[in-house]
């Protein structure tokens, strides 16, 4: 199972939704969690500095190992592995065969895709199983998500009290349902500051990430 999460706008979550979500799925089994953006290990707590990843397989050519990929994988708790982005640009030439690695791969894949995907990360996203679309209930947001040009197959929303729209307006303006929802918390924010996700997963960031996981089973 590949689910890729990603953003229209800044801010919205989808890098620690997307952690979270590989933190529960990683309890029931062999998860990688792929970074096309540049902040999970940050908010996991993983030492990724100057590790290459996705960048430099994308930059290797086809003639790379089969296992190259397999090689670049950090742990980062038990049952659970972090690609990292690694530096420099992604290539959009190999990032189809990147996708169908990951979609192949025996073990639970997740992928933050991050705000407003490179060219490369869409070609991840749309070969994804779950395209999940993380956004706050916020008109720029859903004007910003016809520019981005990708589908999302659900919505993952992030609820403020101060926002009139609901989960019904969003999903009839996206054209998809919204999966799970999470409220603005201080302590998923607390936790994510401090890198501690990986050791202290906020409950309501665990609720949120168990729906999303269950309803792909």
């Amino acid at each position: 199972m590949l689910t890729a999460y990603w953003a229209a706008k800044g801010g919205a979550g989808a890098t620690v939704l997307a952690a979270a979500h590989a933190l529960v799925a990683s309890t029931r089994g062999a998860t990688v969690v792929v970074d096309l953006d540049g902040d999970l290990p940050a908010a996991l707590g993983a030492d990724a500095t100057d590790r290459p990843g996705v960048a430099e397989w994308l930059r290797a050519g086809p003639d790379v190992p089969a296992d190259a990929l397999d090689r670049l994988l950090v742990p980062v708790a038990d049952d659970l592995l972090l690609f990292p982005r690694g530096t420099g640009p992604l290539d959009e030439g190999r990032a189809a065969v990147l996708a169908r690695l990951l979609a192949d791969s025996p073990r639970e894949v997740v992928v933050d895709a991050g705000t407003r995907p490179d060219p490369a990360a869409r070609v991840v996203v749309r070969q994804a199983d779950r395209s999940v679309l993380v956004t706050r209930a916020c008109y720029l947001a859903l004007r910003r998500l016809h520019a981005v040009g990708l589908a999302p197959t659900e919505v993952a929303l992030v609820r403020e009290a101060s926002r009139a729209l609901g989960p019904a307006d969003i999903a009839a303006a996206v054209g998809v349902p919204v999966r799970t929802t999470v409220g603005v918390d201080p302590g998923i924010a607390r936790a994510v500051d401090a890198g501690l996700l990986a050791a202290r997963l906020p409950r309501s960031l665990a609720r949120a990430a168990t729906t999303v996981h269950r309803v792909g089973r």
